[in-house]
């Protein structure tokens, strides 16, 4: 008999609930997250030798113990938070929450859904997602510490700084301040301390982007060869995607990546709208791509955004189209990649999991409409016409 174990995970406990291929109830257990919680759950779960396990967020709190099972051999299963809430919504008609309703729960969210991803064993591309979101991490404490420090400047000098904040910039207006009273004195030692901790993050973002530039060049891949993709965009596409097999075609990679639109159509209306799903990180990688490319009138990319505009699309529809084709050549590159590693391209379950298992707009773009200036209806102007992916990649090539 096959069992699927739900694991609710929490900081200092994690609770399983076992079902049966008909969802009912077969055994529960808590066990404390330390050192023996392995040891416990195995010893739990020896009852039943064809068994799979259900966590609700494996990348999450459940990270640890996912990996941890994956290591000892078992068949993991990550559960979006959100499918497990469907789950327990549909079965009592509320959202009675506990550690074992909530265990089941993932268990019947992993039994029935066919968009639940496998866990797999950590691999190269987990480096550069750890050094990206510490990339990011630093540009948020960045800016925060920018903010703060152009607060007391402007208290100290008329007009603060006009042009963007360096550490250069910042330590030579400090240089030329006179402190006539202790006020004053107090500020420009605060500003002394903004200044050094700028000093500091400036420093470790260098190191950051030195360690991603390595880890991306270890990898193989040639995202960094299209226009505007860098070792950041690059280590943010790679950490999150990770197995591209797992979208069945680049559709579906749009979907994951929220630059295909949503399809909201009703009867004889034909209707799309700006999708805000998807993963956020890799849309905004996207987005800086796509941005870069049209700042350069030399680029292919640009080329195509200028058309997009001759061709009555504003700003905005026509820089969407140009992110579109951007995501079918990033999704192209990465299966030439695995191809050329020889690595199996498998098809798995499309679109963003805990949304639709499939993709919301699968075949929207390059064929049918971008989005108008009602960012919802169109009968006209394709986003591009009909091309393999393979032969879009050129549009962003790096010019020789």
């Amino acid at each position: 008999m096959s069992v699927m174990i739900g694991v609710d995970p929490h900081k200092g406990s994690h609770t399983a609930a076992a079902i049966d291929g008909a969802e009912m109830a077969l055994g529960q257990v808590t066990v404390r997250a330390n050192d023996s919680q392995l040891e416990r759950l195995l010893g739990w779960a020896g009852q039943w030798p064809e068994r799979a396990w259900a966590i609700e967020n494996a990348t999450g709190l459940g990270y640890l113990l996912a990996q941890q099972l994956v290591a000892a051999g078992e068949r993991v299963l990550d559960v979006a938070p959100k499918l497990a809430a469907r789950v327990r919504l549909l079965n009592s008609g509320d959202t009675n929450k506990n550690d074992p309703n909530d265990a089941r729960s993932v268990a019947i969210a992993a039994l029935r859904s066919p968009a639940v991803r496998e866990v797999a064993a950590e691999d190269h591309t987990e480096v550069m997602k750890i050094w990206a979101k510490r990339h990011r991490d630093l540009g948020s404490a960045r800016t925060r510490v920018v903010c703060r420090l152009h607060a007391v400047l402007c208290e100290l000098v008329a007009g603060g700084v006009s042009k963007a904040i360096t550490a250069k910039r910042a330590a030579e207006l400090l240089e030329s301040v006179e402190a006539g009273d202790a006020i004053a004195a107090a500020r420009v030692e605060l500003a002394g301390e903004y200044l050094a901790d700028l000093i500091r993050i400036d420093g470790q973002l260098k190191d950051t982007n030195r360690r991603m530039a390595v880890a991306v060049k270890a990898s193989r891949s040639t995202l960094t060869d299209i226009y505007g993709v860098g070792p950041y965009v690059a280590a943010i596409t790679l950490g999150e995607v990770g197995d591209v097999g797992r979208f069945a075609n680049r559709d579906h990679f749009a979907s994951y990546n929220g630059t295909a639109p949503i399809d909201v159509s009703s009867g004889p209306r034909k209707i799309h709208r700006l999708s805000r799903r998807g993963n956020r990180r890799i849309n905004h990688a996207i987005h800086m791509t796509a941005v870069t490319q049209v700042r350069h009138r030399a680029t292919p990319g640009r080329d195509y955004y200028d058309r997009k505009i001759a061709e009555g699309k504003t700003r905005k529809e026509a820089l969407r189209a140009l992110k579109r084709r951007i995501s079918d050549i990033i999704y192209a590159t990465m299966v030439a990649d695995a191809r050329a590693a020889n690595t199996p391209v498998k098809t798995g379950p499309g679109g963003q999991t805990g949304n639709d298992s499939a993709p919301s707009a699968t075949g929207s773009h390059p064929a049918t409409p971008a989005l108008r200036k009602s960012h919802s209806r169109t009968t006209t102007n394709t986003t591009s016409p009909r091309s393999r992916p393979t032969a879009n990649r050129k549009i962003s090539r790096r010019a020789s």
